[in-house]
């Protein structure tokens, strides 16, 4: 049975508009991911906006809980139930019906469709609800009703705004499988699972702490599809029913080891992470230092912890990836889509992990030197934050050793890092709203852009706004205007806003408020609602803009032909005098490489392509093949651009034909994070200008070289530098005085100027048996390194002795160490310790 198919069918016959799943990345900046069904309602619910004409709507929207204040990640693999990543199915009622239809629909459900035996079905409403326990009582028993308080059975959005008391569906998977004292109805026990969850929005809650009544009480409902489906398959973990059962199988034919429940947690928590990181990667989420990016991490390496502990030394992950597209690339078809840059991506993020732990090993063995009893807990938390080093391998390292580590310590650097990582992230989306906009949304709805077709004119005023978005009805000084039609494009889709004046005064900024397209305005003449006023755009700052908007579709539509489809967009920012595009990538670009992408964009540029804008179903464009973004939220009704052989959803201001772009040049390529790369390039006029400014830097370079052929120049240049290198490296030579100890030539010595590195090479390479060791001192910092060749006496052991002198630490191999230090004072007192340390060695 397709549970999720059956849901959204089972609510749309019941007049509910099924609404794809939102982004994994939520419009909500309060929120690190969706972490429940009704998040992309979030501001209908609490009224900053309104709902549009379908009341009723019903969706299945896939959720990470994996950071912020709904984070699961340590119960995953540990339980029967807890996931990083799940679907939720739901069904909301704005305003629409309420409590008798929200239990009828539910009953429904369960029983008729799901099929549930109604024995086994027990229902929980707040201990207050006597509607609900009466209206229950049409479809089960009342002894099978029970009420909880608020613990248990209220619900509410935080610590003030709408809420209201909940019903919930628990489902009784047997006596004969629980025995714990919690297995009764209300208690922590697994025998009552609840598997539907009502909430009958109807409070306000206010800052006192008082319930008041809500004009239009409202429904938002949550079941999960993991746990219907493991009932209906009659398992009692998640984890069993076939949404996870082909991973684990894979898991256990990878690593040669059979899967059993009760030792099998490392299974389940691969299983489970794999399916966050596809979602994820697919979603165009990377791996990253910080933000969501850290927690993606986070997930993959706690799973190739556990991959550690079954036996994987080699990437493995990339290896799953298959059998989840398989098993939910039939509903998220962009799975499929993006599966071999996800596999790419997961395989190379498994590399670095295991690249890590090796030089972890080196840090551990390091530290062990100095530990009797109790293990570092910084170097530990080192080991784990800078390396991927888990902290329970470092454990089991230490019980060989008959030591412990410092635990208490570990623990409040982790604390101190969630803290920090916590702060670190963003959200996007909209602007936060207050009253005043909900008071315009109510009033007018969302106003006109004409922008499309027009770039100036006659408008009027619905609204006005001052600096701190308080609704205003006249405005002198800098504020925001509503215009009923506005010709003025906010920002958005990467693109920047128009800029003009409204009634002479400079419009500053346009930006979307949740729908309403408001321009911020310069101090000056006094403007009033219902004001009749002009507008009119930067016409010349527009057409630069579509020029350079344009060219990014062009330039996405070279790197995916170029570099390969898996290319997506993870970014862009198109203004009047550049584009930046970001692309998921796993490596720099070469010379070649982007050369053949310049001269690719100019050709479709040069070939004058007409643009082609259609509005259509969002179903229609993307059978059309048309590319569409996670990141965007897009509507039922869909723009359309095609350029040529680009074709896009879009809806930013654009050149009529290819060829106003003019010339495209590529001004800079980078890395942004792992996977990621970006591309800066300018068009037109701003190209005209980067050309310009080339052949100027170009003539006061022939002018300083004093010659036209700058190639021959510099390489002569080149030549006279490495024979002056070569001489300077020859001049160390004699300097590099040296002694004879039992056979090896030793030297030990202070350098002013030189690489020494380069140095102790040279003289390593001088003779059969070396021990070297030179320090340098540049302004207030000291460098110094060590090498040693077939002698008894290793370099890291050396170096570290003698920097504790100098006040600085370091190490190595043992052919060869370096370090740093600061106090350059006691210089002579290191090289006479120095020499001392290696004749005892020998």
């Amino acid at each position: 049975m397709d549970i999720r198919k059956a849901y959204l069918n089972f609510f749309a016959s019941k007049g509910h508009e099924i609404v794809l799943s939102s982004p994994l990345v939520p419009s909500d900046a309060s929120l690190l991911f969706t972490n429940a069904g009704m998040v992309p309602f979030k501001s209908i619910f609490t009224g900053e906006i309104p709902c549009d004409k379908s009341k009723r709507k019903t969706s299945c929207q896939t959720c990470i809980r994996a950071g912020g204040k709904h984070n699961d990640l340590d119960n995953v693999g540990y339980t029967a139930r807890h996931h990083t990543f799940f679907e939720m199915l739901g069904n909301f009622s704005f305003g629409d019906y309420f409590k008798e239809e929200a239990i009828a629909y539910a009953w429904e459900f369960v029983s008729e469709v799901l099929e549930l035996p109604k024995e086994r079905l027990y229902v929980s409403v707040h201990e207050n609800d006597d509607e609900a326990f009466k209206l229950w009582q049409k479809h089960i028993q009342k002894d099978r009703i029970y009420r909880f308080g608020d613990k248990d059975n209220f619900w509410q959005m935080g610590d003030t705004g709408p809420c209201g008391p909940c019903s919930e569906i628990f489902y009784d998977q047997g006596e004969e499988h629980f025995h714990s004292a919690q297995d009764y109805m209300g208690g922590d026990g697994d025998r009552f699972l609840e598997i539907w969850n009502l909430v009958f929005m109807q409070y306000e809650r206010s800052a006192d702490g008082r319930l008041s009544a809500l004009p239009k009480p409202s429904i938002d409902t949550g079941m999960g599809l993991e746990r219907v489906s493991a009932i209906k398959e009659g398992k009692l973990s998640n984890f069993d029913s076939s949404l996870f059962m082909p991973i684990i199988d894979e898991i256990a034919r990878l690593c040669h080891k059979s899967y059993v429940y009760e030792s099998g947690v490392s299974f389940r928590v691969i299983a489970d992470h794999i399916r966050s990181s596809v979602f994820l990667l697919a979603q165009g989420i990377n791996f990253d230092k910080e933000g969501r990016g850290y927690v993606l991490r986070r997930i993959l390496r706690r799973a190739l912890r556990h991959g550690y502990l079954l036996g994987f030394k080699e990437p493995f992950m990339h290896g799953l990836v298959e059998v989840v597209c398989m098993l939910m690339g039939g509903h998220y078809t962009y799975l499929n889509e993006k599966k071999d840059w996800v596999k790419e991506q997961i395989y190379l993020e498994e590399e670095r992990f295991l690249s890590t732990i090796e030089k972890g090993i080196e840090i551990f063995n390091e530290e062990l030197l100095n530990t009797q009893k109790v293990f570092s807990g910084e170097v530990a938390f080192k080991l784990y934050d800078t390396y991927g080093f888990p902290l329970d391998l470092t454990e089991d390292m230490l019980k060989e050793k008959n030591l412990s580590v410092d635990e208490a310590k570990f623990e409040a650097l982790m604390h101190e890092q969630k803290t920090r990582a916590k702060a670190s992230w963003k959200g996007s989306g909209d602007k936060a709203v207050n009253g005043e906009f909900k008071n315009l949304l109510e009033k007018w709805g969302e106003n006109c852009f004409i922008g499309y077709d027009k770039t100036e004119c006659e408008s009027k005023i619905l609204g006005l706004l001052d600096e701190n978005f308080k609704e205003v009805s006249s405005l002198g000084n800098t504020g925001w205007v509503m215009l009923d039609n506005t010709p003025f494009y906010a920002t958005s889709g990467g693109q920047s806003a128009d800029g003009g004046v409204i009634a002479d005064r400079e419009v500053l900024d346009t930006q979307k408020f949740f729908g309403l397209n408001l321009s911020l305005v310069k101090a000056g003449k006094e403007l009033k609602v219902n004001d009749r006023v002009y507008a009119k755009i930067d016409k010349e700052k527009r057409e630069q803009t579509a020029r350079h908007h344009s060219a990014t579709h062009l330039l996405h539509h070279a790197l995916r032909e170029i570099l390969g489809t898996q290319v997506s967009q993870a970014g862009s920012l198109v203004e009047s005098n550049k584009l930046r595009f970001d692309f998921t990538h796993n490596k720099a670009l070469s010379k070649e490489e982007l050369q053949s992408i310049e001269k690719r964009v100019n050709e479709m540029i040069i070939n004058s392509s007409e643009a082609v804008l259609e509005n259509m179903s969002l179903e229609d464009a993307k059978k059309s093949g048309a590319i569409a973004l996670f990141n965007e939220k897009y509507q039922d009704n869909v723009r359309v651009l095609t350029l040529g052989e680009s074709k896009e959803l879009c809806g930013g201001t654009h050149v009529k034909n290819t060829a106003q772009i003019g010339s495209f040049y590529i001004t800079k390529e980078s890395g942004v994070s792992a996977g990621v790369r970006r591309i800066e390039a300018v068009v037109s006029k701003a190209a005209l200008e980067f050309v310009k400014n080339q052949f100027e830097e170009l003539s006061k370079i022939k002018e300083e070289l004093k010659s036209n052929d700058i190639l021959s120049t510099v390489k002569k240049l080149k030549n006279e530098i490495s024979h002056l290198k070569n001489e300077l490296k020859n001049s160390h030579k004699s300097e590099l005085d040296h002694e004879n100890i039992h056979g090896v030539k030793v030297c030990v010595k202070r350098v002013d100027s030189g690489d020494i590195k380069a140095m102790i090479d040279e003289f390593k390479n001088r003779f059969s048996k070396a021990a070297i060791l030179l320090i340098q001192a540049k302004e207030d910092k000291i460098t110094l390194a060590a090498g040693v060749k077939d002698a008894p006496l290793k370099a890291g052991v050396w170096i570290k002795e003698i920097a504790q002198i100098l006040g600085g630490n370091g190490g190595g191999r043992d052919d060869f160490a370096s370090a740093g230090g600061k106090y350059i004072q006691k210089i002579d007192e290191a090289l006479k310790q120095a020499l001392e340390f290696v004749k005892k060695a020998l």
